[in-house]
């Protein structure tokens, strides 16, 4: 969430923000509504001020002498009741005025960093590098993911159709254990790296949602539970996140990063007729994440360091793959600063998102109110949220049946995930 005090002294400059990342983001009737709120804040505030001195006025005259029952006590104390009904009828017009503020703040995304390129769309994002090489199997006789998965009988889409619907997949066999292993191996990277594990509840409730950004703006793309105020996590992004919700951390205690790996469920609204077929886009996918809690003056380098980590998956895994930055235009609801990791799939030769590496800034721990303390100094500051796949489960899966096949239909495994398999060919 946006800081208020931000906006109203400095709105051109945060319209301007907000402009680059396109659509349509008024802050007029913001700032409308705030110095409202904030003329009767004064207003109250007066008021408050003299019905506190009345009743000191009161007890001094009463204390001088004057006769409890008198004309001047009554004055007084009419001016008094008086002072009463107006703070009274006040009070639920400025609670309508921050409810009313509060949701406009809800639907601003973050603001752009200064280092983010500008452009408006994902053509303008830049590449920043590549690694591994695209070049090594062409398209010629490589099978889509899903045709080869399904030769190999790891995949069944067909009967998953009749226990859920559409864009959901059963692994059978070799396919289940792969999945199995990519992620043994994905945690056992990242706890090497210096994550702590977590194993966090898969249904959040609605402030969990909203305080990392998916709610109100995402609300169509989640699953939610018809008789509960809980949702089928999208991402572990936001239970990890919410493990803090309302705290204020010693700045000892940071960074904080944790690793955790979650089945994740997205109704992939609007997003019909494309990726209809593979492991690309399902409503349930598993993935690990990677998320850190960390100081404002370390977030940048943190940034990197957690790029750097995703990568150091694709790198274990022998898999190519680039680097983008997303530019304004196309940066997700609460990230600052965004990079992409694109793994490359033969059969479409095209680079595919694998990891999303988001800066949030302040934007998630002001809306869950993580702050920290350093030690010696009044006051807290908030926390930076920094987040990013470590990596999509099955879109990993998907790269290597494509990248790793053979020409008599088989798939080796790739080196590092053979001590988690006890087989080098599928």
């Amino acid at each position: 969430m946006l800081d208020i005090k931000q906006i109203r002294a400095n709105a051109e400059a945060v319209q301007a923000k907000l402009s680059l990342r396109g659509g349509d983001y008024d802050l007029q009737p913001l700032l409308e509504l705030d110095s409202k709120q904030r003329d009767i804040e004064t207003r109250r505030s007066q008021l408050q001020s003299r019905s506190n001195n009345i009743g000191k006025e009161v007890g001094q005259k009463i204390k001088g002498g004057s006769d409890p029952k008198g004309p001047e006590v009554a004055a007084l104390r009419e001016e008094g009741n008086s002072l009463k009904k107006q703070l009274a009828d006040l009070e639920p017009e400025e609670k309508e005025l921050k409810v009313k503020i509060q949701d406009i703040l809800l639907t601003l995304p973050n603001l752009p960093s200064d280092s983010t390129p500008e452009g408006k769309s994902e053509e303008e994002n830049v590449e920043i590098s590549r690694w591994g090489d695209d070049k090594k199997r062409g398209p010629e006789g490589i099978l889509p993911h899903w045709e080869i998965g399904e030769k190999l009988g790891i995949f069944n889409f067909e009967r998953s159709v009749k226990v859920a619907q559409s864009r959901f997949v059963t692994l059978m066999g070799a396919g289940a254990a792969l999945e199995r292993a990519l992620i043994s191996f994905m945690l056992d990277k990242q706890i090497e790296a210096g994550y702590i594990e977590a194993l966090p509840p898969i249904l959040v409730n609605s402030e969990s949602l909203t305080a990392t950004g998916q709610l109100p703006k995402f609300a169509e793309e989640s699953f939610k539970c018809a008789d509960d105020d809980l949702w089928l996590t999208p991402t572990a992004e936001v239970p990890l996140v919410n493990l803090y919700r309302g705290d204020i951390l010693d700045s000892e205690q940071l960074p904080i990063n944790h690793c955790a790996y979650t089945p994740c469920f997205r109704r992939e609204a609007g997003s019909y007729g494309r990726d209809t077929r593979g492991l690309i886009r399902l409503h349930q996918f598993n993935k690990v994440e990677l998320v850190k809690i960390v100081s404002p003056e370390t977030s940048e380098a943190e940034h990197e360091t957690l790029r750097t980590n995703a990568e150091a998956i694709l790198q274990a895994l022998e898999l190519p793959y680039r680097v983008i930055e997303l530019c304004s235009g196309d940066l997700g609801f609460g990230a600052a600063k965004c990079y992409d990791l694109e793994v490359w799939l033969p059969s479409a030769e095209t680079y595919r998102e694998i990891s999303s590496c988001s800066n949030c800034y302040d934007f998630q721990a002001r809306r869950a109110n993580i702050r920290y303390k350093e030690a010696g100094k009044k006051g807290t500051q908030f926390a930076h949220t920094l987040n990013g796949s470590g990596l999509a489960v099955g879109r990993t899966m998907a790269a290597i049946l494509e990248n790793y096949q053979e020409p008599n239909g088989a798939v080796k495994v790739p080196t590092a995930l053979q001590p988690y398999l006890n087989q080098d060919v599928l």
